[in-house]
């Protein structure tokens, strides 16, 4: 088996593309109050490297777990599964 399959995947939104080969993806998830049982919405933000630049502000893609990359990148671009309106 291939190790590349076993890697962490995301997916999420494009929020900044403004840095060279490099986007901030923000992932969103709901998660159940241990107490309270309210579903709060939670999301978080990662920076990944993407290598084409051919991602835009508001596309929705697929983000892969990494080799650090620089101080703050671990993840790469995968795919785009839907381009910004």
């Amino acid at each position: 088996m291939e190790k590349r399959n076993l890697r962490k995947e995301r997916i999420g939104v494009v929020v900044s593309n403004k840095m060279d080969k490099t986007i901030v993806v923000e992932v969103r998830w709901k998660e159940k109050h241990p107490i309270y049982g309210k579903f709060m919405n939670k999301s978080k933000k990662f920076t990944a490297h993407d290598e084409t630049e051919t991602c835009g502000e508001g596309d929705t893609v697929k983000i892969m777990e990494t080799r650090p990359l620089s101080k703050t990148k671990r993840w790469r671009f995968v795919e785009i599964i839907e381009r910004a309106k």
